[in-house]
């Protein structure tokens, strides 16, 4: 046999029959969408407005690039590399140009490219 709802709220919430018939007689309140006692009053609603309405200035982003310590060692090394494959190198080689000043030479032999990438390895972490 089905338990109706007025029986399993006195059985779980341990009320008489009269409280249950409250009970239900809110929840079918609150559901319909009825003021009830515990309901804001027009002016507490109006304070509660006014607050939820603060000034929210919008959010200024201030996006800056980060800049990076050059890396002399690095820089010095692409230096010395464009200048022996210009200057000294046995092979004829054309259009040496550094694509970035501390990582990367571009240049030709014939009609083969080629590029030079140098990639510094990080410490091990002890």
């Amino acid at each position: 046999m089905a338990e109706s709802q007025k029986e399993k709220i006195m059985r779980i919430l341990e009320v008489d029959e009269q409280a249950a018939d409250e009970i239900l007689a809110y929840d079918k309140a609150v559901d319909q969408g009825k003021k009830t006692e515990y309901d804001l009053t027009s002016e507490q609603e109006k304070q509660t407005r006014k607050y939820r309405q603060a000034d929210r200035k919008p959010t200024a982003w201030n996006f800056t690039k980060r800049e990076r310590k050059p890396n002399a060692t690095k820089g010095g090394l692409i230096q010395e590399f464009f200048e022996f494959l210009t200057e000294k190198s046995s092979f004829s080689t054309e259009n040496v140009v550094i694509l970035n000043k501390e990582r990367q030479i571009s240049f030709q032999i014939g009609e083969d490219k080629f590029e030079l990438t140098l990639v510094q390895k990080r410490k091990k972490k002890k």
